[in-house]
């Protein structure tokens, strides 16, 4: 049976059912006793009541045969643990947090914000998260923002730690230091938040202290986020693309000392990612000089794009921290990156420039996902339209998922293609509802 019907019938918190042509089971985690499960989240569409956590099975491409797991009507952004026990995705029409223990797929709690959030982080294997709210009211503050540490086993929001526009939040590997970017800011927020005091904690009103310490100075030109890798922290300037009067670069800050060591300067830089000795940086030059789509094809016979806008990837030596020139991908705001196991770089943004209807096909099709081999420095613009919500690759397949417009895209990584098969007739699983984000919850 190729055909999967997926019917929910519960509410919120609920556990809604879901039936499917799912395989098989065996000594499995949670109820659906699969090895190999992949969560996605699904919105409510004119015909599906509640949203929720669809689970997938990453073996072959199948919806769960048993169930989904409740997380309100609009789940979206999820955060992990760095051992899979716990994720947490966010609602955004309740403006909620809701956990959930992958090992028995049961709710672990839900936490509402003060507003909503497009930043989460669960550092360590505990049921703490930490959410940036940029539209936080903080008693004792005259501005909006903050970070909440949401406890999840004791259900509720222990600190809120007021910082001005809060909008990114990133954590070193044990969560006792959290890098803060604000909105059309050009500081970097350092935060230690198990010293922080409960319920409300206003520690960066008289920064430095215990607490919070404001990083600040030219090194620094609308910094929009970080990749920590040990101790120190590779943040990314957005620069010229968010409003700064600086070129975009990366800066070395060292965790310890908290002190800028380097600065290294890339064609634009909103995403990265680190392996090995590589840290890759995506971004959109705001000049029209820089940004030019010179040199990407579509077709055959191969033809120019469309496109009269694009991204660059920037390729960072860090033994030598000399960036190569930057690689013509797709524009828009890069939030999404992901490396394959077999070395495809999977950058996903959002606000790009679409061209055609991948619906009705009848020229050159793109969208806001670029993949990049890292051994043959090819690139591959698919024939898809729309924001890239979510990237998740595996150890053991050479597939790709990749959430974009709403659909769970399915990409064979030996190709760069979508996957075809009877399980995934279209390329993207059939899914009902809008799926806004996707995480493995297993090693595989």
């Amino acid at each position: 049976m190729n055909r999967c019907i997926l019917i929910t019938v519960l509410g919120l918190s609920a556990l809604a059912s879901l039936v499917s042509c799912g395989g098989s089971g065996g000594s499995g985690l949670g109820q659906t006793h699969l090895v190999n499960r992949v969560l996605a989240a699904q919105g409510v569409t004119a015909t599906q009541t509640f949203g929720g956590l669809v689970i997938v099975n990453g073996q072959n491409d199948t919806l769960a045969r048993a169930q989904s797991l409740g997380a309100g009507f609009s789940p979206g952004l999820m955060a992990i643990t760095p051992s899979r026990n716990i994720v947490v995705a966010f609602d955004a029409t309740s403006n909620s947090v809701y956990a959930l223990d992958t090992t028995k797929e049961s709710p672990v709690g839900n936490v509402q914000l003060q507003g909503a959030t497009s930043s989460m982080v669960l550092p360590t294997t505990n049921a703490i998260a930490y959410a940036a709210v940029p539209t936080a009211a903080v008693i004792g503050y005259s501005f909006v923002g903050a970070v909440d540490v949401m406890n999840f086993t004791t259900g509720g929001t222990v600190t809120t730690i007021a910082v001005p526009n809060a909008q990114t939040v990133v954590s070193n590997s044990d969560g006792t230091q959290l890098l803060v970017f604000s909105n059309d800011s050009d500081n970097v927020t350092v935060l230690s938040p198990a010293t922080a005091s409960p319920p409300v904690d206003i520690s960066c009103l008289s920064a430095p202290n215990t607490v919070c310490t404001i990083l600040s100075g030219s090194q620094f030109s609308r910094p929009v986020y970080a990749v920590i890798s040990g101790s120190t922290a590779y943040v990314l300037n957005c620069g010229l693309q968010c409003g700064g009067t600086q070129p975009a670069s990366v800066a070395v800050l060292d965790l310890g000392s908290l002190t800028v060591t380097n600065n290294i300067q890339v064609d634009a830089a909103t995403m990265g990612l680190v392996s090995g000795t590589t840290l890759y940086v995506a971004g959109t030059p705001p000049s029209s000089v820089n940004n030019a789509c010179t040199g990407q094809m579509w077709g055959n016979p191969p033809q120019p794009t469309a496109a009269t806008t694009c991204g660059r990837l920037d390729i960072i030596d860090l033994n030598s921290l000399t960036a190569a020139p930057g690689i013509v991908i797709t524009d828009g705001y890069h939030d999404q990156i992901d490396l394959s196991a077999n070395g495809q770089l999977f950058i996903g943004s959002r606000h790009c420039s679409n061209i055609g209807n991948v619906n009705y096909p009848s020229g050159e099709v793109r969208g806001c996902l670029s993949i990049y081999n890292t051994t043959t420095g090819a690139v591959v613009v698919p024939p898809t339209n729309g924001d890239v919500n979510g990237l998740q690759s595996f150890t053991t397949r050479n597939v790709e998922y990749v959430s974009e417009d709403g659909s769970l895209w399915v990409y064979d990584t030996t190709r760069d293609t979508l996957l075809i098969n009877d399980f995934v007739p279209a390329g993207a699983l059939p899914i009902v509802g809008y799926v806004g984000g996707v995480k493995a919850i297993d090693f595989f």
